[in-house]
C-alpha cells in the first residue's frame, strides 16, 4: 500500500507588499500597501500587516486607505519583479521536490512525500523552506500541510496564516475538531452565494455538511438549488471531509489550443471604426508576436467585441478560416478587420478580442505564387527580436502613435499593471 501522500501549500505573506518592503528597508516599520500612488480612486492590490492592522484592506480605493492611514506608504506595482520573485521561489520549491505546482503567484503546491526520507519530518522541511525564502526574497512564507490539496489549502488559509511560527497540519487525525466546527464560509471554495444557500439549508459548519450522507445531502441540495445540483453536492460534502484525490502536476499546460489577447476599452473613446481598427491591429500584433515565440501559426481567426452605448450590452464573436496557416500580422490583420467590418453593429465597444486557434507547427508553412512568405516571417522575426531585447515599445507601427493607441502604455504594463 503506498504511504499517506504528504502536501504542502505555500503561501507568502502579502507578497507583493512583502517584496517592496525587502527592497526598501526604510519602510520596514510602517504601513505598506501597493497600488497607484497617483490615481485615489485605483484600487489597493496589496497591504502588509502593519497596514492592515490600521484597517487597510485589499481592494478597496487607494484614497479610502489613505482616510484610514495617513502615513500609509503606497507604492507603485512592478509585476515583472513579483513574477521573477515568484519563479525564484518555485526553483526553491524544486531543490526540495521535482512535484512543485503553482497555484496563484504566491501561493504554489508541494508534493513532499519522496523528500521525507532525504530532508526530515514535514514540519523540518516546512521550517527550512520558510527559512531560505526569507533569506533569498524577504518574504515570510505560511505553510498548510495535509494528505490532500484541499487539506492543505484549508491547513494554510484557516490555520497555517494564524501561527507565529506559519506552519499548522491538518490531516485525518484532528480535521473533526479543528476544521469542522469552523463556519462554512472558511471552506475552500465557498463564497457568499453557496454560504447564504448552506445557511438555509441548516448548514452553518463544515462539520454540518461532513457528517451528513451523501445522499441526504443531495437531497437537500436539490431542494434548495434544482435536480442539477448533483455535482456540486458531490464536491462540497468531498471538500468538507477533506477529499481530493487529484495529484499534484509540475505542468499546468496541457496542450496549447490557442493565442489569444484581449483589451478592456473606454467605450465613449472608441465610437469611430478608424479608432477602433487601431487597437484590433495592436492586439492582432500581440497575438502574431506570441503565436511566433511558441513556434506556431493559425488556420482560424476570431475575433469579438463587446458593445454598449451605457444602457445596452450587446456584442459578437465570429471566426473565419484562412487559406492556410499563418501567424503573419498582415493576413491576420486583413481577416480580423473583415470580420469586425461584417458584424459591428456600430455601437461603442468596451472590449475587443482576438484569437488564433487551429494551431500547427510553424516549422513549416505554405508558399505562395504572390507574396514572398519568407521574407515576410523573416522581417516580423527580426522586429520581434528587437522588441525582446529592448522592450515592446522599441518598434511600434504609425497608428500606434495616434491618440486611439493603447500599444505605449501596455509596453509599460504586465496584465493591465505596471511593469
Amino acid at each position: 500500500m503506498p504511504p499517506e501522500r504528504t502536501i504542502f501549500l505555500i503561501d507568502g505573506q502579502s507578497f507583493y507588499a512583502s517584496v517592496e518592503k525587502a527592497a526598501h528597508p526604510e519602510y520596514r516599520d510602517k504601513p505598506v500597501a501597493v497600488g497607484d500612488p497617483a490615481r485615489r480612486n485605483g484600487i489597493i492590490l496589496a497591504a502588509c500587516p502593519i497596514a492592515k492592522a490600521r484597517g487597510v484592506t485589499t481592494a478597496e480605493r487607494v484614497g479610502e486607505a489613505l482616510a484610514k492611514c495617513p502615513d500609509l506608504v503606497v507604492i507603485r506595482p512592478r509585476m515583472q519583479r513579483y513574477i521573477t520573485i515568484s519563479l525564484l521561489i518555485t526553483e526553491i520549491f524544486e531543490s526540495v521536490s521535482d512535484q512543485v505546482e503553482p497555484f496563484s503567484i504566491d501561493e504554489q503546491f508541494i508534493d513532499v512525500t519522496g523528500s521525507i526520507s532525504s530532508f526530515g519530518s514535514p514540519e523540518e522541511i516546512a521550517k527550512m523552506l520558510q527559512s531560505r525564502i526569507m533569506l533569498a526574497t524577504g518574504v515570510w512564507s505560511r505553510c498548510g500541510i495535509g494528505p490532500t490539496k484541499i487539506l492543505a489549502k484549508m491547513a494554510t488559509d484557516n490555520f497555517a496564516k494564524k501561527r507565529p511560527d506559519g506552519i499548522y497540519k491538518l490531516g485525518p487525525e484532528n480535521i473533526e475538531y479543528d476544521l469542522w466546527p469552523l463556519p462554512v464560509h472558511q471552506m475552500f471554495m465557498v463564497a457568499s452565494r453557496m454560504t447564504r444557500h448552506f445557511i438555509r439549508m441548516g448548514l452553518p459548519t463544515i462539520g454540518d455538511i461532513a457528517r451528513l450522507e451523501l445522499g441526504e445531502f443531495k437531497r437537500r441540495m436539490r431542494r434548495e438549488m434544482g435536480k442539477q445540483s448533483d455535482i456540486q453536492a458531490e464536491y462540497y460534502w468531498q471538500t468538507a471531509r477533506g477529499i481530493d484525490p487529484s495529484p499534484v502536476v509540475p505542468s499546468i499546460r496541457g496542450a496549447l489550443k490557442s493565442v489569444s489577447h484581449g483589451k478592456a476599452l473606454r467605450a465613449n473613446l472608441y465610437t469611430r471604426r478608424e479608432d477602433i481598427e487601431v487597437v484590433l491591429l495592436e492586439l492582432v500584433v500581440e497575438v502574431c508576436r506570441r503565436a511566433r515565440r511558441l513556434g506556431y501559426q493559425g488556420r482560424v481567426v476570431s475575433v469579438g467585441a463587446m458593445e454598449t452605448n451605457g444602457e445596452r450590452v450587446t456584442g459578437f464573436g465570429r471566426q473565419m478560416t484562412l487559406s492556410q496557416p499563418s501567424s503573419l500580422t498582415h493576413e491576420v490583420a486583413a481577416a480580423a478587420c473583415k470580420l469586425f467590418e461584417k458584424y459591428w453593429s456600430g455601437l461603442p465597444v468596451g472590449r475587443l478580442y482576438i484569437a488564433l486557434t487551429e494551431l500547427s507547427s510553424d516549422e513549416t508553412y505554405q508558399l505562395t505564387l504572390f507574396d514572398n512568405r519568407p521574407e515576410a516571417y523573416a522581417l516580423e522575426r527580426a522586429t520581434d527580436a528587437i522588441k525582446e531585447r529592448y522592450g515592446d515599445a522599441a518598434i511600434l507601427r504609425g497608428s500606434s502613435l495616434l491618440s486611439s493607441g493603447v500599444a505605449r502604455e501596455r509596453a509599460g504594463q504586465i496584465g493591465g499593471h505596471f511593469k
